[in-house]
C-alpha cells in the first residue's frame, strides 16, 4: 500500500536523507568551535598589551595560523548550518526561500574566505 500521494510521486519529494547529517555537522562543529574559541580568548589574552610587533609575530606563526584558520572555518560552516534552519523553518514562500538559502551561503563563503585571506597575510607578513 503506497501512502504517497499522487502530487508527491510526481515530485518525487521525499526524505531527503541530509538531516542526519546535517544534525551531526552543527553538533561537531559547535564542539570545534568550543575548544578553537577558549583557545582564542586565550591568545587574546596573552596578547593583551603587547607590542605591534610581538602580537604580527605571533600571529604569524604557523601554529597560530593553522588554528585561527580552523576556527574560522568552523565558525562560518557552523554559521551558515545555523541560519540555514532559520530560513528553511520562517521563509515560507519558495522563490524566497531559495534566494535566502544562496544568500546565506555566499555571505558564509565570503566571510569565511576574507578571514583567512587577512590570517595568511599576517601569516606570510604582507
Amino acid at each position: 500500500m503506497n501512502m504517497r500521494t499522487p502530487l508527491k510521486n510526481v515530485r518525487s519529494l521525499g526524505s531527503a536523507k541530509e538531516g542526519a547529517d546535517h544534525f551531526w555537522m552543527q553538533r561537531v562543529t559547535a564542539v570545534a568551535n568550543l575548544f578553537l574559541g577558549l583557545y582564542l580568548v586565550w591568545l587574546i589574552a596573552t596578547l593583551a598589551g603587547a607590542e605591534y610587533a610581538t602580537v604580527k609575530a605571533t600571529l604569524a606563526s604557523p601554529l597560530n595560523a593553522i588554528l585561527l584558520i580552523l576556527l574560522i572555518v568552523s565558525a562560518a560552516i557552523h554559521m551558515r548550518l545555523g541560519m540555514q534552519v532559520v530560513i528553511e523553518d520562517y521563509v515560507h514562500g519558495e522563490g524566497a526561500k531559495i534566494v535566502c538559502l544562496l544568500t546565506n551561503n555566499f555571505f558564509a563563503i565570503l566571510v569565511a574566505a576574507s578571514s583567512i585571506w587577512a590570517i595568511l597575510k599576517l601569516s606570510f607578513g604582507g
